[in-house]
């Protein structure tokens, strides 16, 4: 699981760079107003980048605090 976790994060960040740059390349091309609306695309991206780390952080204090109880439980 932890493999699919890193390898989730790395996706979200490279969706997040290649949209972010599409998306500008196409502002300038097309022009703004007309790209503008995809750029919260790229931020739900980033956000999942981020939501992905901060979760896999969360899970691995988790999994610590869990090892440990069942540790004193003993």
């Amino acid at each position: 699981m932890n493999t699919y976790n890193k390898i989730m994060k790395l996706i979200w960040l490279l969706i997040g760079i290649v949209m972010f740059i599409a998306v500008t390349v196409m502002c300038f091309i097309d022009g703004f107003e007309k790209w503008v609306f995809y750029y919260p695309l790229v931020l739900l991206a980033f956000g999942m980048y981020f939501f992905k780390v901060w979760m896999m952080k969360r899970m691995e204090k988790h999994i610590e605090y869990m090892s440990k109880k069942e540790k004193e439980r003993i």
